[in-house]
């Protein structure tokens, strides 16, 4: 499943011990994280790194099946927001930021970034290549 190496070694670690259907979650630096998926906190300072870099290096590396955000992340007329890569081609699930927060709960990692957005969270679940 993993391609390259990505500069962090923990999260590149992550990515390749992904199996179908596991989870891994890049959230802004509110996002709470619960008990029990790994944690790894990339953020430096207010807005570095930005959840879209931290996300476009993450699909450099990993299948991705299909995409959860929070229904809360969309702007009013239900476009997507900024930080969402529109080349991915995958139409993203929206359920509630409690939702979202519930699944969380049972991601592989948790990645926090230094994103400062509102809801700038997204959950990916891993894909195969065959």
């Amino acid at each position: 499943m993993k391609r390259t190496a990505l500069l962090h070694a923990e999260l590149s670690h992550v990515i390749a011990s992904l199996g179908h259907g596991d989870m891994l979650v890049l959230g802004d630096a509110g996002l709470p994280i619960p008990d029990g998926p790994r944690r790894i906190d990339l953020a430096v300072a207010r807005g570095v790194p930005q959840l879209a870099d931290v996300l476009q290096a993450v699909l450099s590396e990993m299948q991705v099946e299909s995409i959860v955000v929070a229904g809360e992340a969309l702007g009013e007329a239900g476009q997507l927001p900024g930080w969402y890569p529109q080349s991915l081609g995958i139409a993203p699930q929206t359920v509630s930021h409690e939702e979202f927060k519930r699944r969380s709960a049972k991601a592989r990692a948790i990645v926090r970034t230094g994103e400062c957005t509102p809801y700038a969270n997204i959950m990916l679940i891993a894909g195969v290549r065959f």
